[in-house]
């Protein structure tokens, strides 16, 4: 979207448009529900020790700022940290069938003041990568952020080698921004980070694209996709 602007009746300088909306509001202890994956607040308990026995630790922190742990304690020490911090939220990704702790997400660099904020920190069990419930996880996540919190700004970053990370933005919705180039340093190696955001004038038609896919009727017997949720 092109940044849109008036000219200011003082100075004749083009500035921004006025916004009308007040401030974002603050994410919550919530339970979002999803035919396939129910999203609930991070419980140290009940979902650390389920994440310390995941497969495949060393591909899926690759790319995160923390992990993979050698003993439990290790990680609820991580995990406590992280829901000890006023601007994030972090939540576990549950089965709805099953009841399995598959992965978790956060809200990240939360911002009610400007309405924005980050959606990272994703692990995502290898039982949920590629399936109906981890895109379904990502439209749950972000219609809360929209439609019920009330943010104008919603962001994916990663490293910009996480080849997986950048195409599940782009497929999701997301525009990309740029590069910010030695943005940080994580595990002592250099971070190149790709930035991506989706607006909330942008939302109404990807939440239309995330539905349609979602819709039984976009899968087969099998439980294949007859349409890729980029083609819609």
């Amino acid at each position: 979207m092109d940044t849109e602007f008036v000219i200011d009746t003082i100075t004749g300088l083009p500035v921004g448009i006025p916004v009308l909306c007040g401030a974002a509001k603050l994410p919550e202890p919530v339970t979002l529900k999803g035919q396939h994956i129910i999203i609930v607040p991070f419980n140290l308990d009940k979902h650390s020790g389920s994440l310390f026995h995941i497969e495949n630790k060393e591909q899926l922190y690759a790319y995160l700022p923390s992990g993979p742990f050698e003993t439990l304690d290790d990680q609820i020490v991580s995990h406590k940290a992280m829901m000890a911090r006023t601007d994030q939220m972090l939540y576990a990704l549950i089965d709805s069938k099953s009841g399995d702790v598959l992965g978790h997400a956060a809200y990240l660099r939360i911002d009610p003041v400007n309405a924005s904020m980050e959606i990272g920190n994703i692990l995502f069990a290898p039982k949920l990568q590629r399936t109906q419930a981890a895109t379904e996880a990502m439209y749950l996540l972000a219609k809360y952020a929209f439609e019920i919190l009330g943010y104008r700004r919603y962001e994916w970053k990663c490293n910009t080698l996480n080849a997986p990370s950048k195409q599940a933005a782009i497929r999701f919705g997301f525009t990309f921004e740029g590069i910010f180039r030695q943005a940080a340093i994580v595990k002592g190696r250099n971070r190149d980070t790709a930035w991506y955001s989706m607006l909330d004038d942008e939302w109404p038609a990807h939440k239309k694209r995330f539905e349609a896919w979602l819709a039984p009727d976009n899968f087969d017997a099998t439980g294949a996709q007859r349409k890729s949720l980029v083609k819609f």
